[in-house]
């Protein structure tokens, strides 16, 4: 029974992850006077470094890997060098449950399969965390919602963006009502021809495995929106196409080393310079297939490469919001209208900051986990009604996601206990509500017509998330 402990506390702890700096009793929120047993499951990049390599070196006095899975053997077995562990590994995840015993099991497998092992994960009496998306479209939704009613045991949602400085001082100044009730909201998100050609490379250009980027990349976008409006969205209406990337290019090849266009083709993109790269993934094609360097123009392609959305919120605020993949700069701007004025911000926009960072290095960046000493001081604009604006300096940090990697690890692992003003945690319902909202735009790409949210699953829209 000792790594039993009651779902009210639990539920407490994770409620508590907060960007403060107090430590509490390792691991108080999971009840345990040892480590933490640990299991992984997908060995690609995002799992072998951030919630694999990163855990090992910060947390190892508090928590141990039992077991890694993936199903390719090859990328499997890198994985366990790369991360530095010494554990046994599983191509079949239902036998690495049985034989190691978790307490938690961490899912970073493709999006299309994170509810196969939530749910397994569960079912096996293991607490579980996973990565954004929560899963690819409505029906995955209910049954993560059913199985985890049926479970004690419990889901957080690896949302990291909330945890930056920068997101949470834009938290801060609407939580304490600077602009009073919120009416509307410009969102507008921008990947560069580097980053945002990347998804079209990946597996994330099918679909059927990533949910398109309405749901892939989006839901980052919509679980801030959720969280900062403090509301549920109530019915999605958008557009998308496919216009740039897929069957509209003026010639394809399999991958990018195979192709006989490299000189011709702009987004020719070189993977044997990523010793990295080659092992995890070129070196493993054998075990399943996969190319990591795709061709971007390739006709199995089928996924949005330009999206807008009306997104109307149960609280009675609108957002418009669009997401375009092929822009020569990344970054994004949000704008809040009030009844009592405005807020403005942004970041990574080039000509309006002094950052001078190539765009192609500015994705891995953000990546990286090791910029602590990258602070920058970044703007938002406050403009109340009848008032001139202020100017609010920010400290932003560059790497980890602005900084919100390592705030979203030490609260889930260090500091279960730390207040929490700004309610940044994130369990089952935020996955779920982040992830209808891009079910709900594909759905109305199709159907032509608005969706409300509460027909998608059982999970109804609440004006106040309190």
């Amino acid at each position: 029974m000792e790594n039993k402990f009651s779902r009210r506390s639990f539920l407490y702890s994770v409620s508590m992850l907060a960007a403060g700096s107090a430590l509490a009793t390792p691991l108080a929120g999971f009840g345990m006077k040892r480590k933490l047993r640990v299991v992984l499951v997908g060995t690609g990049v995002r799992g072998i470094s951030f919630w694999g390599r990163r855990l090992v070196e910060q947390y190892s006095d508090i928590l141990e890997f039992v077991g890694l899975s993936d199903i390719n053997p090859g990328r499997l077995a890198y994985g366990k060098e790369y991360m530095k562990v010494d554990c046994p590994t599983f191509v079949n995840f239902d036998e690495m449950l049985a034989k190691t015993k978790p307490d938690l099991v961490i899912v970073t497998t493709k999006d299309s399969t994170h509810h196969e092992f939530i749910i397994k994960g569960l079912e096996a009496g293991c607490d579980v965390l996973t990565e954004k998306p929560l899963t690819t479209d409505e029906n995955k939704c209910q049954q993560i919602l059913d199985a985890e009613r049926k479970s004690d045991k419990n889901l957080i949602v690896g949302f990291n963006y909330r945890w930056s400085p920068y997101i949470t001082k834009i938290k801060e100044l609407l939580q304490n009502n600077e602009i009073g009730e919120i009416t509307s909201v410009d969102f507008h998100w921008y990947l560069n021809i580097h980053h945002g050609a990347s998804y079209f490379r990946r597996w994330h250009g099918v679909a059927e495995n990533g949910g398109t980027l309405w749901v892939h990349k989006a839901t980052h976008h919509f679980d801030l929106l959720n969280w900062w409006l403090d509301s549920d969205p109530e019915e999605v209406f958008a557009y998308g196409a496919l216009e740039h990337y897929g069957s509209n290019g003026p010639f394809r090849g399999k991958s990018c080393r195979s192709c006989p266009h490299k000189s011709d083709c702009q987004y020719y993109w070189d993977i044997t310079k990523s010793s990295h790269d080659m092992k995890l993934y070129a070196e493993n094609e054998e075990h399943d297939g996969y190319l990591r360097d795709g061709c971007v123009y390739r006709h199995e392609i089928d996924i949005y490469d330009k999206m807008s959305a009306q997104i109307k919120y149960a609280n009675k605020a609108v957002v418009n919001y669009s997401l375009t993949t092929y822009s020569p700069y990344e970054g994004w701007k949000i704008a809040f209208n009030g009844q009592k004025g405005r807020l403005d911000a942004w970041l990574d926009i080039p000509f309006m900051s002094k950052d001078s960072l190539d765009q192609e290095a500015l994705h891995a960046a953000e990546m990286n986990q090791n910029l602590g000493d990258d602070v920058n001081q970044e703007p938002l604009v406050l403009h109340k009604n009848w008032e001139k604006p202020q100017i609010i300096s920010v400290v932003s940090e560059r790497g980890g996601h602005g900084g919100g990697d390592k705030r979203l690890h030490d609260k889930i692992f260090k500091n279960p206990e730390a207040a929490d003003p700004y309610k940044h945690s994130a369990g089952i319902r935020d996955g779920v509500m982040s992830v209808l909202i891009g079910v709900a735009a594909r759905n109305s790409i199709k159907s032509k017509g608005p969706v409300k949210i509460a027909d998608l699953t059982d999970l109804k829209p609440s004006p106040n998330r309190a």
